[in-house]
C-alpha cells in the first residue's frame, strides 16, 4: 500500500518508578534520515533503535524524542576518596603535633571538598528498562507507520480522482484535434497561395513550400503526445497499486506528463485547446504536490 512520508507516533510505558515516553515525527525527505534525541546514557542503544525504525520507514526525515522520568537512567551517587582523607588526616596530625595544637581533625569540612567527595551520575541501566525503551520505540514507530499508511491511502484516492480529471481533458483534446488540423490546413493554403504569386511572387519557391508543409505536418498532429499521455497515466495507475517505495517513480512520470502537455500547448493556437492545456497543467501541479509526500 502507498505510504505518506508525514506522520506521528507515540508510546508511553511505566516500569517500577520510571516513566518512558517516546515521540516520533516524520516529514518529507529524499532519503531516510533518522535523528534521535535522548539522554546520553542511552547512546549505546541508538543503532538498535534506528534499525527498528528503518524496518517500517524507507524514506523521510524522522525525529525521535525519548524522555525518561524517574531514577531508572540517572542515579546520583557520592564518590569518596578514602585514601585522600587518610592523607589529610595524617598531615593534620603531624601539624598538630608539631605546633602543639589541640584542635580536632576538621572532617566536616572535607565533605565540601570536591577532590574528596564528588557527586557522580550512575549510568547503569537495567536490562528490564532497556527492553521497555526499545519496545516503546518500536510501538511508536508502528503507530507512525499506521498514520502514514492512512494518509497514503488518502493521497492515492485523491491522485486517482485527479487522473480521471486528466483523462476527461484528454478526451476533449482529441475532439478538438480535427479543428486544429483544419485551422492549420487553412493557414497552409493561404501561405501556398502567397507563394504561387497571389501575394506578388511570380516564381514558386518549392523549398519554402516543403518547409511549410513539414511544419504543418508536425504542428497539426498532437496524437503522439496524447498517446504518450495515455500511456503515462496507465503507468501511474499501475504504480499506485505497487506496495514498494514509489514516490520517485511517480515524480518522474509527472515530469514526463508535463513535458507532453507543454508540447501540445506549443503546437496549438486554438483557444479551447490552450484553455485545456492550462487546466491540465494546474491538475498536474496538484498531483505533483501530492506525489512529493509519497514514500
Amino acid at each position: 500500500m502507498i505510504m505518506s512520508m508525514t506522520g506521528y507516533g507515540r508510546s508511553n510505558k511505566e516500569i517500577d518508578s520510571c516513566h518512558v515516553s517516546v515521540e516520533i515525527k516524520a516529514v518529507n525527505n529524499r532519503f531516510c534520515e533518522i535523528n534521535i534525541r535522548m539522554p546520553k546514557q542511552l547512546f549505546f542503544l541508538e543503532e538498535r533503535m534506528k534499525k527498528s525504525i528503518s524496518r517500517v520507514i524507507s524514506r523521510g526525515k524522522v525525529d525521535v524524542f525519548i524522555h525518561i522520568q524517574g531514577d531508572g537512567v540517572s542515579k546520583k551517587e557520592l564518590s569518596i576518596d578514602w585514601n585522600l582523607i587518610a592523607e589529610y588526616q595524617n598531615t593534620f596530625d603531624e601539624m598538630a603535633e608539631k605546633f602543639h595544637s589541640s584542635n580536632s581533625f576538621p572532617l566536616k569540612e572535607l565533605l565540601f571538598n570536591e577532590e574528596v567527595v564528588a557527586v557522580r551520575e550512575s549510568s547503569d541501566i537495567s536490562s528490564e528498562l532497556t527492553d521497555v525503551i526499545l519496545s516503546s520505540v518500536e510501538e511508536a514507530a508502528m503507530e507512525l507507520r499506521d498514520m502514514r499508511l492512512k494518509e497514503g491511502q488518502e493521497l492515492r484516492d485523491d491522485i486517482i480522482h485527479r487522473i480521471d480529471t486528466l483523462r476527461q481533458f484528454i478526451v476533449k483534446l482529441r475532439e478538438y484535434t480535427p479543428v486544429i488540423q483544419k485551422q492549420y490546413r487553412e493557414r497552409l493554403q493561404r501561405r501556398v497561395e502567397e507563394f504561387l504569386g497571389l501575394g506578388g511572387k511570380t516564381e514558386i519557391d518549392e523549398a519554402r513550400i516543403l518547409t511549410e508543409v513539414s511544419v504543418f505536418a508536425e504542428k497539426a498532429d498532437i496524437q503522439e503526445e496524447l498517446t504518450r499521455i495515455d500511456s503515462h497515466l496507465k503507468q501511474f495507475i499501475s504504480i499506485l497499486s505497487d506496495a514498494k517505495v514509489i514516490g520517485r517513480k511517480l515524480d518522474f512520470l509527472v515530469q514526463e506528463l508535463n513535458r507532453e502537455v507543454n508540447t501540445i500547448g506549443s503546437k496549438s493556437n486554438h483557444l479551447e485547446t490552450s484553455q485545456l492545456v492550462i487546466e491540465l497543467k494546474a491538475e498536474l501541479e496538484k498531483i505533483r504536490e501530492q506525489v512529493q509526500n509519497i514514500e
